[in-house]
């Protein structure tokens, strides 16, 4: 059965991956740049969900709901004070003003809260009240599935979903699907495509502060740098399904993280990563605008 434990935790893994690669994927398909500070977004969510049920004791969904609202209104801001006015700027200056965030938000945390690594309490406890693990137990307990873990594929399989009904059917949907294709287009179309880019930062830092807290659950060790790698790997699964593209997101996050799993299991530790980006290599070798990227010849 360890077999399909691996698949388990690499499909739950690579759900968390899913829901951060949704926010990149989201920011580049319309707004056609590369948000690096979505990782430290990660990071705030899982603090505020973190003090909110530590140091005030609210419960878990509250702890949510809180972390959902403050990474909405940071991801806006960021847009706004950070992004906006660079919307006209080579790509280069937007990817460096994307790190610079990325280390403000790091070293703002360090003073908020504390450069120490903390303990995150999951929002569903690894043990019931009898001591038992809190999980579902299969073929005579021969296979555990925790709780946290089937969370982040329900979670992940809802959020795929009513992201995808929503960019298709409401109309603000359609006109972040109108501003992908065309921007100028759009305007002209009477979108307010600044209004619309700002929409697309608020879902994605949401999402974001979600997949903090399942990270956070799941593996429960938090600091100013927890949202650093897992940023990275997220930004690799988009690119693996093919950025811009919310099924490619989604199948990306996924088949990260059972590589991942399956690398630590089988392979190494140390290694793993080195064969998550080899077999990104291979396929963007083979496909370069990832699994279900779509190209797109650059109009010169």
């Amino acid at each position: 059965m360890s077999f399909l434990n691996n698949v388990i935790t690499g499909v739950s893994l690579g759900s968390i991956y899913a829901i951060i690669a949704l926010g990149y994927t989201m920011v580049y398909g319309i707004a056609k740049m590369l948000n690096f500070a979505h990782g430290d977004v990660i990071m705030v969510g899982a603090f505020m969900c973190f003090f909110a049920m530590g140091s005030f004791g609210l419960p878990p969904l509250v702890g949510v709901l809180l972390a959902v609202v403050v990474c909405t209104v940071l991801g806006m801001v960021i847009e706004r004070l950070a992004y906006k006015p660079l919307r006209q700027a080579p790509s280069l200056a937007v990817l460096i003003t994307a790190i610079g965030v990325s280390y403000l938000l790091q070293n703002g945390a360090q003073i908020l809260w504390g450069a120490a690594t903390k303990t995150f309490t999951p929002i569903i406890s690894p043990t019931n009240a009898a001591g038992e693990p809190n999980a579902l137990q299969l073929f005579g307990g021969q296979l555990s599935i925790s709780y946290v873990a089937l969370l982040s594929i329900v979670v992940c399989l809802v959020v795929m979903v009513s992201l995808t009904l929503f960019t298709g059917r409401t109309k603000l949907g359609k006109a972040m699907r109108a501003c992908s294709e065309d921007k100028g287009a759009a305007q002209l179309m009477g979108i307010n495509v600044d209004s619309t880019i700002s929409m697309t930062f608020a879902i994605g830092s949401a999402l974001a502060a979600v997949a903090g807290v399942l990270m956070c659950s799941a593996y429960p060790i938090l600091s100013p740098t927890t949202g650093s790698l897992p940023g990275i790997r997220a930004f690799t699964a988009a690119v693996f399904g093919g950025i811009g593209s919310i099924p490619g997101a989604f199948l990306g996050g996924i088949l990260l993280g059972i590589i991942e799993t399956f690398a630590k299991a089988y392979i190494s530790t140390d290694l793993s990563d080195a064969v998550v980006f080899a077999v990104l290599i291979i396929v963007l070798l083979v496909k370069p605008a990832g699994l279900l990227g779509k190209y797109v010849p650059e109009k010169v």
